[in-house]
């Protein structure tokens, strides 16, 4: 069964709950969705830090990496 069919059958099966069951269940998304998000980014965080202790991070301006850019 393809991923999009599933999700339109739950999106049915969701719409066919009483208001407040699809109040719960946005609620519930929107926590899971926002702790997802949270959990990107301290991943993010980690990685640039190990970048950071690498010396894989530069510093400077824009004008700077334009210039940077347009050596390679």
């Amino acid at each position: 069964m393809k991923a999009s069919t599933q999700v339109n059958e739950i999106l049915q099966a969701i719409s066919n709950l009483a208001f407040e069951e699809q109040s719960f269940i946005a609620e519930i998304l929107t926590k899971r969705m926002t702790e997802l998000r949270r959990s990107q980014i301290a991943s993010r965080a980690k990685e640039a830090e190990g970048n950071y202790k690498l010396g894989n991070v530069h510093t400077g301006t824009v004008e700077d990496l334009m210039m940077s850019s347009s050596d390679v």
